[in-house]
């Protein structure tokens, strides 16, 4: 029997972006089966149970589509060796960094991770996050790799979101291939991709450990060449490729990125106009993390003028991680967004629904409020849109509903 959810204004965030000032929504078997105004509703509906929202803003839950989530130990020291001065790429170069996060991530069992790293997914689920993207990345050697995928897998089923993983084996170099990069590549197509794409999460489960594929393009980490033999493997096995690029520099991630048609390419702040209107012709979305261009108190903006100009869809995540960005909020994100990069409250609303469902290749699934798409709701107690992307350190999130039940509700 249908569910009923009432006395609502909505934000469809559908192609068309309608926005209904006093409207309903009706779901059946986890789907949205109608969406209008209230007035329009169906003769003769017969809910079997009516959710009264007293007025409240109803938008698609929210995706953070960008998340280093699975990861063991913390890097507060090297923060506060940046905050005194020292460079990001000083620190990775001298063997902090990514391969700090490496050492404690490689000595860290599925449990442990699973402990570590259920608080951030908990702070995420709270702010109306109902689909998230979690990479690897921080183990750099096959079985390590697998334990971060198998630990995603299992925070996805504990909590109520729908989850991707990508493998960023490409992450940065591991010590034992010191020196010999091609050849670390050489080992993730042939042996690593194939062999991590044929596991399962466990019995009965018929999805792979691995949505897509990532990679850190950047002259601290892999090369254009390299990421574009990596990206040829992976869809060759048919895993979509996403993509770190200009982030620090400009080696060519982007023009990767376009001719493998990644799903995304991430951070962009040294990208140049062929980059983006090779992102374009691709159909890539662009995915923008502030917070890491906050905590790494970078200057390079991305070209955003650039990317609207030009049609490139623009997506906002968190991209917690423990050492660019230590966070667990969407929602400081999107604050950061619009502050920071000049973002509309509009195009953050966007970017953390719409186009960060299409950067995950869940466009058909989820991303709007329209007939047919998954029932999954973020309820908000607000007077106005522009309140999201607004608040910095409060979260105004009342209701999280998944799949068309409620599974979490608080006062605000």
């Amino acid at each position: 029997m249908p569910t009923l959810w009432r006395n609502a204004r909505i934000a469809c965030l559908d192609q068309a972006d309608r926005v209904f000032q006093s409207g309903a929504v009706i779901t059946q078997e986890g789907r949205i089966a109608w969406v209008g105004g209230e007035s329009e509703l169906p003769a003769g509906l017969r809910p079997d149970r009516i959710v009264e929202l007293a007025g409240r803003w109803l938008t698609p839950g929210l995706i953070d589509c960008h998340t280093h989530l699975v990861f063991a130990g913390q890097r507060a020291a090297e923060f506060a060796r940046r905050t005194a001065g020292e460079s990001y790429g000083d620190i990775a170069r001298a063997g902090g960094g990514i391969l700090s996060s490496m050492r404690a991530t490689r000595s860290a069992t599925v449990d442990e991770l699973v402990e570590q790293s259920r608080p951030r997914l908990r702070s995420l689920t709270r702010e109306g996050v109902t689909a998230v993207e979690i990479k690897s990345g921080y183990g750099l050697d096959l079985e390590s790799e697998a334990r971060m995928l198998q630990a995603a897998h299992e925070l996805g089923a504990e909590y109520p979101v729908t989850l991707t993983t990508s493998l960023l084996a490409a992450h940065a170099l591991p010590p034992e291939f010191d020196g010999r990069a091609d050849d670390y590549i050489e080992i993730l197509c042939t042996q690593w991709l194939p062999d991590l794409v044929g596991r399962k999460p466990g019995a009965g489960n018929m999805k792979s450990l691995v949505s897509a594929v990532d990679a850190y393009c950047e002259d601290i980490a892999f090369s254009a060449e390299q990421c574009d033999r990596l990206f040829s493997a992976a869809r060759a096995l048919g895993l979509p490729v996403r993509m770190h690029a200009e982030q620090l520099s400009n080696v060519g991630g982007s023009l990767v990125a376009a001719r493998h048609g990644a799903l995304s390419c991430d951070h962009l702040e040294y990208a140049n106009e062929r980059d983006v209107q090779a992102l374009a012709a691709s159909g890539t979305v662009a995915v923008m993390l502030p917070i890491a261009f906050y905590a790494l108190a970078e200057e390079q903006r991305p070209p955003i003028a650039l990317l609207r100009r030009h049609g490139v869809p623009l997506a906002v995540a968190s991209d917690c991680n423990p050492g660019s960005a230590p966070t667990a909020s969407l929602l400081l994100a999107l604050n950061m967004a619009r502050r920071l990069f000049g973002l509309t409250s509009a195009e953050v609303l966007q970017g953390a629904t719409r186009n960060a469902a299409r950067a995950l290749g869940l466009g058909n699934e989820l991303g709007s409020i329209e007939p047919g798409m998954a029932a999954d709701f973020a309820v908000w107690s607000i007077d106005t849109l522009d309140e999201i992307g607004y608040w910095a350190g409060f979260n105004p999130c009342s209701m999280v509903v998944k799949s068309g039940q409620i599974e979490l509700e608080r006062p605000v």
